[in-house]
């Protein structure tokens, strides 16, 4: 899928709360696309894990529309963590009471470009 901006992938309704994958999202937004696929693959949270899928998605889409690109080529531009809707859950406390509990999702965008075009 290629836009003006790049190649991208999305992983809509994730079931993991944004505010987890953020910081994740934090430390690969700009590094070429192995080094944030290295960085991710090291990291043992389950939001590494998600966010190595989006952005493996994306560089695949790069390389099936474009044929000529590796992944030497790509660098990761911009990653974006939206919020999702909520589950709203019982949690049952003391004295017959209750509280809601909010499951958060998480919508992850990748958009992986060429490095050629990024440095123009």
């Amino acid at each position: 899928m290629e836009n003006k901006q790049g190649y991208r992938a999305i992983a809509k309704f994730v079931r993991i709360a944004p505010t987890k994958v953020r910081p994740l999202a934090n430390l690969v937004r700009g590094k070429s696309f192995r080094e944030a696929q290295g960085i991710l693959n090291a990291m043992p949270q389950k939001g590494a894990r998600l966010l190595a899928n989006v952005v493996k998605s994306a560089g695949a889409n790069a390389m099936d529309v474009n044929s000529k690109l590796g992944e030497e080529d790509l660098i990761v531009t911009t990653i974006c963590i939206d919020d999702g809707p909520r589950l709203k859950r019982v949690w049952p406390r003391s004295h017959g009471r209750r509280d809601i509990l909010l499951k958060r999702m998480s919508h992850i965008t990748v958009v992986v470009d060429e490095k050629a075009k990024v440095v123009e």
